[in-house]
């Protein structure tokens, strides 16, 4: 079986052309989505779809597009899909939906994902803006996840990232809420496209402010999240 563990110290050797080339400041997104087996059809379809119209809208901005990084993290089974990438870099592969939902594994591995790409900017100069994790499920939990709600806080409280939860259908709300310090949302329907117009948006504003900054985020009824 491949292996997607991923070797940091073989990626240090590009870093330092690669921050040379682009020095900004850096938005770090961590992107977890559920695509267990009950995604399938419209719903992986329409997360496809929001995927390819979040990367069209970063990438119109020039600002964002050399300060937001995307990583994203699937689960059903666990696997990287996309390592941090700007958004020029940054190609949505199609994903399909197939597994159970090892949630509490897939922010595992986000946030080491997270944590290593953070101390590849430190190392290198880079300056950072508060990185974001979303996660978006579907379902229950198949897995153990105890251990999150200390290690978000933890986060949340340092300001080591801002973690942000969103329930599709029948996800199971009384975890996400145990996870997330902020109360976590309804995606009524299958609207990812509409979220993820929402968060480029967001990511806009965010590149356009200073590291360290509050950001006002856009007004968007449905989520209620208004700054980070």
């Amino acid at each position: 079986m491949e292996s997607n563990t991923y070797n940091y110290d073989e990626q240090q050797p590009f870093a330092a052309a690669e921050f040379a080339e682009n020095p900004e400041p850096r938005c770090p997104c961590v992107l977890l989505l559920d695509t267990s087996g009950s995604m399938e059809g419209n719903s992986i379809e329409e997360l496809n779809q929001g995927l390819q119209a979040f990367r069209d809208e970063i990438f119109n901005d020039s600002l964002a597009m050399k300060r937001v990084e995307i990583a994203i993290v699937t689960f059903g089974p666990v696997a990287v899909l996309q390592d941090f990438a700007t958004a020029d870099m940054f190609r949505p592969r199609q994903m399909q939906a197939a597994g159970d939902t090892p949630l509490g594994a897939a922010v595992t591995r986000g946030l080491e994902l997270l944590r290593n790409r953070k101390q590849i900017l430190r190392n290198n100069g880079i300056k950072l803006f508060r990185p974001w994790i979303f996660l978006i499920t579907d379902g229950e939990p198949t897995d153990n996840w105890s251990h999150l709600p200390n290690i978000i806080r933890s986060g949340e409280e340092s300001k080591s990232f801002s973690f942000f939860a969103l329930g599709v259908r029948d996800a199971d709300f009384k975890v996400l809420k145990q996870i997330s310090v902020r109360e976590p949302l309804k995606l009524s329907g299958v609207r990812f496209k509409e979220f993820f117009l929402w968060l480029s948006a967001s990511l806009k504003n965010v590149s356009r402010s200073n590291p360290g900054d509050s950001v006002s985020i856009p007004d968007y009824k449905p989520y209620g999240w208004s700054e980070v």
